[in-house]
């Protein structure tokens, strides 16, 4: 099953946000996409991972089904130009490729803001997803809570997950300190600003409206993540009513002025929180009472010192992964020599009852009881070293001789179609 592990990717790393934002997976799309597959192939252990980053595909199967794979995702996503679309994906046709591929996804060394911390969380739902359709088998358990401890280890013993690296976090980490429970006003949706909003939407106690030229962004946004939305034009009203202004409001020019602050007069304390480039907050804003503002030089400050931190972490991290990936490993090969010691073990049971049978016709249940006990322990010993021969064949790439020696030393596979 190990070899059989295979995956398509497309992420950040050769797709842009346009692409990507196309052929990104709903829970309801990515669920059916693993019915489809299903339908279509002899598959096992899918996992769909879509994120606004990455949507990835993950599958066993002894046949190499990545390029039909990619063209499946395209045609359910209204794709009609496949051919252009095929060069934004990575394939892995190797069990080994794809395994570190998915340890490091999860672990966020994969991720655009290195050490993302919501990528573990969205590779648990996915998982999720899989086990609610019934198609993570013994192989995908063991790889995902396998990956789950390390990412565990990560978090506890390095600095891989400290901080806020991105800038868009950071300011969502800076509002968390300036009040509780705020209510927050996004104004502008570019991809830093809905950056912000799906950090934001994972403050479930924190009250967001969107505004955005363009109302279908605001609406479609607002949708996908339960947030209120306002017209651009009520924008005034809205700045009124927030608490904290997060602002990527593209222009020459700052959008947000102190005339404006002036024209609403007897409005209470405010934050400002400018994220663009350049600014779209005037300066001058902080000569109204009650009015303050940070800058994306400050937030992108404290960003850069976070992801210094986690960079100097990565060599930790990609220890870690070793180790994991290594006993991983290790479990993936005894699970190929699994079906001969249970064969062997059924033999071995087979031989034991059939001559039971034969000689303990007169004895009495106490006597029946020792003997069972006698026998058992006998057979139980005189497989210990067989298993142990067999997992130790498995770490030195020597399973499938070892297998086919027992096979007839036993007569194996007699044995299973005498069963």
């Amino acid at each position: 099953m190990y070899n059989q592990f295979k995956s398509v990717s497309l992420s950040h790393r050769n797709a842009p946000l346009a692409i990507r934002e196309q052929l990104a997976l709903n829970e309801a799309e990515a669920k059916g996409i693993m019915l489809r597959l299903k339908d279509f192939f002899d598959v096992a252990d899918v996992l769909a991972v879509s994120t606004c980053n990455r949507t990835e595909i993950y599958y066993s199967s002894s046949s190499d089904l990545n390029e039909e794979i990619i063209k499946l995702l395209l045609i359910e996503k209204g794709v009609t130009d496949i051919e252009s679309f095929q060069t934004y994906f990575e394939r892995f046709a190797e069990g080994e490729a794809a395994v570190l591929h998915l340890f490091q996804v999860a672990t966020g060394l994969q991720s655009q803001v290195v050490g993302d911390m919501q990528i573990p969380n969205q590779i648990k739902h996915a998982y999720q997803w899989s086990a609610d359709l019934n198609m993570a088998g013994p192989f995908l358990h063991r790889l995902l809570h396998t990956i789950f401890f390390a990412n565990k280890r990560v978090a506890q013993e390095t600095s891989f997950r400290d901080g806020a690296a991105s800038i868009a976090y950071a300011a969502v980490e800076l509002l968390e300190g300036l009040m509780p429970n705020p209510k927050v006003l996004v104004v502008g949706l570019g991809e830093i600003g809905t950056d912000v909003c799906r950090n934001l939407s994972q403050k479930p106690e924190t009250e967001v409206t969107l505004v955005n030229r363009t109302s279908s962004r605001a609406d479609e946004l607002g949708k996908e993540l339960g947030f209120r939305v306002a017209d651009f034009s009520d924008v005034e009203a809205e700045i009124s009513r927030a608490d904290i202004i997060i602002s990527s409001v593209r222009r020459d020019e700052p959008f947000f002025t102190k005339e404006m602050m002036v024209r609403l007069r007897g409005m209470s304390f405010k934050y400002f929180i400018d994220l663009a480039v350049p600014r779209s907050v005037s300066p001058e804003v902080e000569e109204i009472p009650g009015v303050m503002l940070y800058t994306i030089d400050s937030i992108r400050s404290k960003a850069d010192t976070a992801l210094h931190r986690r960079l100097e972490a990565v060599p930790h991290v990609r220890e870690i992964i070793d180790e994991a990936v290594l006993e991983f490993n290790d479990w993936s090969r005894e699970m190929i020599v699994s079906p001969t010691i249970q064969k062997l073990k059924g033999a071995l049971e087979q031989i034991r009852r059939e001559e039971l049978t034969r000689f303990t016709k007169n004895l009495t249940d106490s006597e029946l009881e020792k003997v069972e006990r006698i026998t058992t322990s006998m057979m139980q010993k005189i497989l210990k070293l067989p298993v142990l021969q067999l997992k130790a064949a498995c770490k030195r790439g020597e399973a499938e001789t070892l297998i086919d020696v027992l096979n007839d030393l036993f007569n194996l596979e007699k044995e299973k179609s005498d069963h």
